[in-house]
């Protein structure tokens, strides 16, 4: 009857609990990211899990499979629309225009890491509840961002020894010279209308560019000789992305410009990027983003241009493979050796070695003296208190020394033999 009841608590589909060992590795791609982003001037933000849902459907867009088919939406107790984030750019940009960061110099340089959610069917690296870390600058429409912002993130895989992995560029230009491609794009996909899957037919109008990312044999056959958007860019879109590339190029980047590189939000302009591992297989892709310089603007803050990635935790932690995570350091483990009165001095040693910011660990398990040695041994600890009832002992599990003391003197006498205290 236990199992049965356990059954039913299990995590929900498209969930999973992450556990102490699976932890130290995503602290390090926290860890990572802290220093890699920090270090470029990008500050931590945290936006709230839930969002109005009106955020995502004006600033994602309406004809996007997120917005259609992915979102987590409910209504809460005052009748109001709310959704759990799918995504971190648009929260970050309404909290760019709701805070007045326009006044603070420019660019706003800012990155995140936090658990987002969509509805799609579960599989390796994705998951319905996932995390994501990212950054955005928001403010500035020169290439330079553009290009610091692709370094950084090829920069943070690199660190986390994330194999395999390529770069893909493209641009989609600025909406106004997309106006005449979209119509070109549209011609061309009505003329072979039979020829695509029933998803791509009935989003021609809404969304053509998503033809592009669809895996059904006759809508790629049809796409082969689709037109281009990158041959189709204005002199300043062109100019634009020639200066990003140059810039890749200078910092010994490779990459590959991908004509056909489009995003699933319908907010990205001009830059568009995807970083791929091939060692994930099929469902290659890690991270990516672009410019978005109207997103801002039209969520009802002033007009300010911005650039962005975010790339999936699971699924850098998947392309990195197995990766030696160090123990955590124990500077003291206070093993009990006696009653009661024992007991009670072991936790006061445990908590002044806390005080003197010692990593201390207690004996709570109620083991023999053989078996709290081989706790200690097994955590690492560098000392082992041993707290009897009348005496104590210090022992040095790096010589294997062993020291009578006062109970009250061990903690000074370690911070001493560390040449931290008197």
């Amino acid at each position: 009857m236990v199992y049965r009841v356990a059954e039913r608590l299990q995590a929900p589909r498209g969930t999973f609990d992450v556990l102490p060992d699976d932890s130290e590795r995503r602290e390090a791609v926290e860890s990572a990211a802290r220093r890699v982003l920090g270090g470029a001037g990008y500050r931590r933000i945290e936006t709230p899990a839930f969002e109005a849902t009106e955020l995502f459907a004006r600033g994602v867009g309406d004809s996007t499979d997120i917005v259609q088919k992915e979102m987590y939406t409910f209504e809460d107790g005052g009748g109001r629309s709310l959704t759990l984030r799918p995504e971190g750019t648009a929260p970050i940009c309404r909290a760019y225009a709701e805070h007045g960061m326009h006044r603070l110099p420019q660019p706003v340089k800012l990155w995140y890491l936090g658990s987002f959610f969509r509805y799609e069917r579960a599989q390796a690296g994705r998951y319905r509840q996932f995390w994501q870390v990212g950054a955005e600058a928001i403010g500035s429409d020169d290439p330079a961002v553009d290009a610091e912002s692709i370094l950084l993130l090829a920069t943070l895989l690199d660190e986390l020894d994330v194999r395999e992995v390529r770069l893909r560029i493209g641009s989609l230009g600025s909406p106004d010279s997309r106006v005449a491609y979209r119509e070109r794009l549209v011609a061309h996909l009505r003329a072979h209308e039979e020829e695509l899957a029933e998803e791509v037919r009935v989003r021609i109008d809404l969304n053509p560019l998503r033809a592009f990312d669809s895996d059904h044999p006759g809508t790629r056959e049809v796409m082969r000789e689709a037109p281009r958007m990158i041959d189709a860019l204005s002199p300043q879109d062109a100019e634009h992305f020639a200066a990003v590339r140059a810039m890749l190029d200078a910092a010994g980047q490779p990459y590959e410009v991908d004509p056909t590189l489009v995003r699933g939000l319908d907010y990205y302009t001009r830059t568009v990027f995807e970083l791929t591992s091939d060692a994930l297989g099929a469902q290659s892709g890690v991270g990516g983003g672009g410019r978005y310089d109207g997103l801002v603007e039209q969520l009802g803050g002033r007009q300010a241009p911005g650039m962005g990635w975010a790339a999936g935790v699971e699924r850098i932690l998947l392309a990195a493979g197995e990766q030696p995570v160090a123990a955590p350091e124990v500077d003291l483990f206070v093993a009990v050796d006696g009653g009661d009165g024992a007991r009670t001095a072991a936790f006061a040693v445990a908590a002044e070695g806390r005080r003197a910011r010692m990593h201390a660990q207690l004996e709570l398990a109620g083991r023999s003296l053989k078996g709290q040695l081989k706790q200690a041994a097994r955590v690492r600890a560098r000392y082992v208190a041993v707290v009897g009832d009348t005496s104590s002992a210090l022992r040095d599990m790096d010589t294997g020394e062993q020291t009578d003391v006062e109970t009250e003197t061990i903690v000074a006498r370690i911070l001493r033999e560390r040449g931290l205290g008197a």
